[in-house]
Formats: C-alpha cells, sequence, structure tokens
C-alpha cells in the first residue's frame, strides 16, 4: 500500500454514536459533488483534497483517532478554503446546511421515518432479529445452514398475512369507502399488493375495478424533461389530473365513462376508448405510483377513500451496522425487470432512478402521514438473489461514473449497493420462491398477470 493509500484513521463516529468504517472515498466524493455544483469536474483534485482533510484530522485528532461526521466536515470546509476552493467550499456548506435543516425538520415531525411511523419500522427490526435476518452475516448463516427456504416460507407468510389485515380494514369501512387507493415509490409491489388485497375482498363477495392511471398521461412531447434532457415519467404533472378527478367523480355517481388510451411505443394518447361503470358491489381501484398525491383525488371526499401504502422497510444492516436504504432495495428490483420487461440495460435504470427518487421525496413521502394502513414489502430473502443476478454491475458502475460529475448520484449508489451486497452469499436457486411471492413480479415467474 502506497503513502497515498493508507489510511491513519479507521472508524467514525455517526451523529446517532455508532462507530462504522471510516472510507476517504466518501469524503473525495462529497468534496467532487460541491465542485460540480460550480462547474468543477477534476475528480483528481477532490481525492487530493480529501488526502489533505485526512492529514489535517490526524494533525488535529491524532493517528487512528475516531472523529465524529461533524468534526470531519468541519475540516473539509476548513481545507477547501485553505487550499484556495472558495466557490468549492461555499457549495460544500450550503449543501451541509440543507442537510441539517432537513434532519432538524425530521426530528419536528415526530417518531417518523420518511414519514412512516417509527413503531412499524421497530416492528420490522425485531421481526428480522427473531428471524436470524437483521445482518448480511445472519442471512450468510442461514443460507450456510440450509435454511434458506424457511427464511423464504416465514417471510412470505409475514407479507401476506399484512396484506390480509389490510383488506379486513378495507371491508371494515363499507359501504363508506368508494375508492382503495395503493400507493407507493417505484417498484415496492404495489401491483402483487393489490391482486392479494382483492382476493380477500371477492371472498368477500367484494371487487375492486381498477381505473388505469397509465392512460391518463399526457403526449410524450407534452411531458417535462430532466437535467439529461429524458423526458420524466415520475412526476405526477405528466398525468391529466383534471380528467381523472372528473372521471372518477362521474363513476362514484353511477355514470358510465371511457378512458384513454395511451400507447408508450409511440407516446401518444387517445381520448374516449375504454368504457367502464361501477357495479353495486365494486370500488374503484386506483393503483399508482402517485396515488397519495391529493391533486389526482381531489374531488372526492377523504371519507370516502381508503389509503395503503407499500414499501420495502427493510431492516437489514451491512457488516459496518449500516442499514439498507429502502430506495436501494426497490433500486435493485427494477434493475432486474427493467432488463427484461422494458428491454432497459440495469445501468440505464442506475442512472434513471435519480429522478425516481428525486420524485418520490416531492410527491409520496410527504403525504405518507395521511394513509390508513402501511404494508412492508421487503423480503429478507431477495438480497441473496439480487446479488447472483446485479452484483457484477455495481463494480463496472462505479468505475464508469466515478469521474463524470453529473453521474455522481449513481456513482454514490452504486458503491453503497456494492458494499451492501459484497460480504453477502449470493443463490442463484429461486425454486424455493413461490409462484405467488411479491418477488416474482420482478425476477419472473410469476402465476399473477401483470
Amino acid at each position: 500500500m502506497t503513502e497515498s493509500q493508507r489510511q491513519p484513521i479507521d472508524r467514525i463516529v455517526k451523529r446517532d454514536g455508532r462507530e462504522v468504517h471510516y472510507d476517504r472515498d466518501r469524503i473525495a466524493t462529497a468534496i467532487f459533488k460541491a465542485a460540480a455544483a460550480v462547474d468543477g469536474e477534476d475528480r483528481a483534485t477532490a481525492e487530493e483534497l480529501a488526502r489533505k482533510v485526512e492529514q489535517a484530522l490526524t494533525a488535529t485528532y491524532g493517528e487512528h483517532s475516531i472523529p465524529s461526521v461533524e468534526d470531519i466536515q468541519d475540516v473539509v470546509e476548513e481545507t477547501l478554503i485553505n487550499e484556495g476552493h472558495a466557490r468549492t467550499a461555499r457549495a460544500y456548506i450550503r449543501y451541509r446546511t440543507q442537510r441539517a435543516e432537513a434532519r432538524a425538520q425530521r426530528k419536528a415531525q415526530g417518531p417518523y421515518i420518511d414519514n412512516v411511523p417509527y413503531k412499524k419500522i421497530y416492528d420490522v427490526l425485531c421481526w428480522n432479529i427473531d428471524q436470524g435476518c437483521d445482518t448480511v452475516d445472519g442471512i450468510n448463516r442461514l443460507i450456510a445452514a440450509g435454511e434458506y427456504p424457511d427464511l423464504v416460507k416465514a417471510a412470505e407468510k409475514r407479507y401476506d398475512d399484512e396484506v390480509a389485515l389490510g383488506a379486513d380494514q378495507m371491508l371494515e369501512r363499507i359501504p363508506g369507502i368508494r375508492i382503495v387507493i395503493i400507493a407507493g415509490p417505484s417498484s415496492s409491489g404495489k401491483t402483487t399488493t393489490t391482486i392479494k388485497a382483492s382476493e380477500k375482498l371477492k371472498a368477500a363477495g367484494m371487487a375492486l375495478k381498477a381505473i388505469n392511471v397509465d392512460h391518463y398521461f399526457f403526449d410524450l412531447e407534452m411531458h417535462p424533461k430532466d437535467e439529461f434532457g429524458d423526458y420524466d415519467y415520475e412526476t405526477p404533472q405528466a398525468l391529466d389530473l383534471e380528467l381523472i378527478n372528473e372521471h372518477l367523480a362521474a363513476l362514484l355517481a353511477g355514470k358510465s365513462i371511457k378512458t384513454p388510451h395511451y400507447d408508450f411505443k409511440t407516446g401518444k394518447r387517445e381520448l374516449n376508448v375504454h368504457e367502464m361503470h361501477l357495479e353495486d358491489n365494486e370500488i374503484v381501484l386506483i393503483d399508482s405510483l402517485h396515488g397519495l398525491y391529493d391533486a389526482m383525488t381531489h374531488s372526492i371526499p377523504s371519507e370516502q377513500k381508503f389509503r395503503l401504502y407499500i414499501e420495502t422497510l427493510g431492516q437489514v444492516r451491512t457488516r459496518e451496522g449500516l442499514f439498507m436504504r429502502w430506495a436501494d432495495n426497490r433500486l435493485m428490483r427494477r434493475m432486474i425487470r427493467d432488463s427484461w420487461h422494458r428491454n432497459l440495460q440495469p445501468l440505464q435504470t442506475l442512472t434513471h432512478w435519480h429522478y425516481v427518487r428525486r420524485s418520490e421525496l416531492r410527491n409520496i413521502i410527504p403525504f405518507i402521514d395521511s394513509v390508513d394502513y402501511v404494508v412492508n414489502s421487503a423480503m429478507p430473502h431477495e438480497l441473496p438473489i439480487m446479488k447472483d443476478r446485479l452484483f457484477r454491475y455495481f463494480p463496472e458502475a462505479m468505475e464508469r461514473y466515478r469521474d463524470d460529475p453529473k453521474r455522481q448520484d449513481a456513482y454514490i449508489r452504486a458503491k453503497r449497493v456494492h458494499d451492501l451486497l459484497e460480504h453477502l452469499t449470493p443463490v442463484q436457486d429461486d425454486s424455493p420462491i413461490p409462484a405467488t411471492s411479491l418477488l416474482r413480479e420482478f425476477i419472473g415467474g410469476s402465476q399473477y398477470e401483470y
């Protein structure tokens, strides 16, 4: 190991008091992102500055010290200014301030994470601990002991029971509710959850009739674009929200409607195509990424809506004690599904994910506190499957995007997922996963039609 590669600091203290592995690359990437915000494009300079930050930390706190995140950020600011990078320093300080404000806002909201009640997350963590799958090493032990099929059965039952309980709550509110909204971020498993909830309602003599929100997209040329010039399907403003409201009000008034038809190949829609009417035992179903977005259903009184939210609330920790990001779980699902369903290469999905996540933060998460029921769709047994099918793409992504100032989001996500999967035992044989599993929505082999 060369002198430039040697890291005299081994551990750092996070804001919650946990000690985790120190990674100089995280400092370099943070500096590079700040530089990119003021048109900087030199990754090598960012890495040299990260080494100087490290030297300053060692000089201040001593070799093999354990500085806090705040200590490191203070030294980054000082180093950038001392080394003549005032514009980058200002961008870094601005980003740091924004993150601090966001943390303060989350703390003021109470015991929530991404607006999901903390008790729900705690229950998930307890379940994982009880099953021995709350860490990467724990999952590895289950695989080594031949207990992977048992983990699959337990996780599938937990999920099925949660969906059934949600359907029971819907039934308890009939006839008051007229619309069921099943919402969640990309690749959370909305479609399978909708199918399973529908089965439960059908057994009770009720039925969900879906209104296909995708048909309400405006023509592609009217969609907003992101900073790379790509059309953005992820924003609710790409949908004809007023027409959706008009049709919902008509359906609930006992009228027939004709919904549009949107052709994803041509990017065009045709009006008045699919006729739709509600029978006496039918409830309107909205299965949509933006189902919680109030403007989509503002014409319907709140008491007539039942809102179910689904998210991958996984509570699996890396060897460093860091919890897997929920969005990273969903990213991996979508990378697999896009490759066989939409003919997109996994790295295309990775680079697209920045505005998927941005839209979630803007148009989904702020409205979660209005939901009636939350379902956890995370399956700890899916991670070894993801390792087998996806891991090879992440080193390539890290190499490709590491020096690209416009693709730092993709680089950071790729590195984070790589670090999560690196020590996980891969599982190639997916035969223990039943054909009714939510995971089949993404890896294929489902008995359901999507």
